[in-house]
C-alpha cells in the first residue's frame, strides 16, 4: 500500500432511483497523506483505542497505527500468510490476529515485536476472532466448518465443535454475556453459548451468504449483512437478541454484496444510527429505529426527506 490519502470529489447532489427513492450522494474532498502501513493490500482494520489502529494484510504484517498523528507505531511479524481478522482485548495494549496460515496469534503493543502466545487448531483459513468481555476466552472459527475456544492464558483448546457446511464468516462476543454470534456462508446466523460451546439459537436462515455480524454495545440488538448482486440480498438485517430474538427490520440500498455493518456510537447522531459498506463502493447510515417492518422497504435516515445518506467512493472499484 502506498500512501494513505483521500481523493473524494467536493459535492452534495441527489438522484432519483428506479424504486422512487431519492437518494442523496455526499462527496468530500481532502487530501490528507500518512506514512505507508503495508506494502500489499490491507485486509483488516481495527480500533486499539482512541489514537490507535490495528491492520492486517496481504503482505502477512500487522501493524499498529498511529492515525492522529499518521505514523506507524511498531511492526508485528510471524505470520506466513495474509492476515484475515483482528480483535483487540477492551482496555489493553493486546491484541489477536487471525491468518490464512490456519494460525492465531497474540500480540502485545507493549511487548516483544514477536508473538506472545499462539494458537494452532484450524486445518483451513481462520475467519472468524472474538475475545469474551473478560478477556479470558478466545473463539476462532474457520472454512473448515469448525469452532474452537481457547483459553488465553494457557494457549489451550477448551472446546471444538464442527457443523456440516458451516463456513465461518464472521464472530462477535455479546457484551456482557457468555454468548457468541457467528455468521456462515450456510446463510444462517447462530449464537453459540460458550459454556459449552452449544448452539443456543438459530435465526431464521436467509437467502444469501451472511458476510458479518455486530453486536450493540447494549448487547439487546445484532445486526447482520448479505451477500448479493444487483441489488438483489446485498441487505442488512436488524435483530433482537432478547428474548424473542426475532427479525426487527431489514436495509435495503445497496446493489453489491455488503461487506460489513456496524451500530455509531450514540454521540455521533440524534438517533442510534447504523452504517453498512458494500462491494458498490458505498457507505450507508441509517436510522435503526425506523428502518421500517420486514415486510415493507426500510426507511433511510432523514426519514421527512426520504433520502439515504450516502459517502461515494468512486475510486475504490
Amino acid at each position: 500500500m502506498g500512501k494513505l490519502q483521500s481523493k473524494l470529489k467536493h459535492s452534495t447532489y441527489k438522484y432519483s432511483r428506479p424504486d422512487g427513492i431519492i437518494e442523496e450522494r455526499i462527496q468530500t474532498k481532502a487530501f490528507q497523506e500518512y506514512s505507508p502501513a503495508h506494502v500489499d493490500t490491507v485486509s483488516v482494520v481495527a480500533a486499539l483505542n482512541s489514537d490507535l489502529c490495528v491492520s492486517g494484510g496481504k503482505d502477512k504484517t500487522v501493524v499498529a497505527y498511529n492515525w492522529r498523528a499518521g505514523n506507524v507505531v511498531k511492526r508485528f511479524k510471524g505470520h506466513e500468510r495474509e492476515i484475515t481478522k483482528i480483535a483487540c482485548v477492551r482496555k489493553s495494549d493486546q491484541f489477536f490476529s487471525a491468518s490464512r496460515d490456519k494460525m492465531v496469534m497474540m500480540w502485545d503493543l507493549e511487548g516483544s515485536s514477536q508473538p506472545r502466545q499462539q494458537f494452532s487448531g484450524h486445518t483451513m483459513v481462520v475467519t472468524g476472532l472474538a475475545v469474551s468481555p473478560d478477556s479470558s476466552q478466545l473463539c476462532t472459527g474457520s472454512r473448515d466448518n469448525s469452532l474452537l475456544l481457547w483459553d488465553v492464558g494457557t494457549g489451550q483448546c477448551a472446546e471444538r465443535v464442527s457443523v456440516s457446511r458451516n463456513l465461518v464468516t464472521h464472530l462477535c462476543w455479546v457484551p456482557r454475556e457468555p454468548y457468541i454470534l457467528q455468521t456462515s456462508e450456510d446463510k444462517t446466523i447462530r449464537l453459540w453459548d460458550s459454556r459449552g460451546l452449544q448452539v443456543a439459537h438459530v435465526f431464521p436462515i436467509k437467502q444469501h451468504i451472511q458476510t458479518y455480524c455486530e453486536v450493540s454495545e447494549d448487547g439487546r440488538r445484532c445486526i447482520s449483512c448479505s451477500s448479493g448482486f444487483g441489488g438483489e440480498g446485498c441487505e442488512a438485517t436488524l435483530w433482537d437478541l432478547r428474548q424473542t430474538r426475532n427479525r426487527i427490520c431489514e436495509y435495503k440500498g445497496h446493489f453489491q454484496t455488503v461487506a460489513s455493518c456496524v451500530f455509531l456510537p450514540r454521540a455521533l447522531a440524534l438517533m442510534p444510527v447504523i452504517a453498512t459498506s458494500s462491494h458498490d463502493c458505498k457507505v450507508k447510515i441509517w436510522n435503526q429505529d425506523t428502518g421500517g417492518s420486514p415486510s415493507l422497504p426500510s426507511l433511510p435516515l432523514h426519514l421527512v426527506s426520504g433520502w439515504i445518506r450516502t459517502l461515494d467512493f468512486p475510486g475504490c472499484c
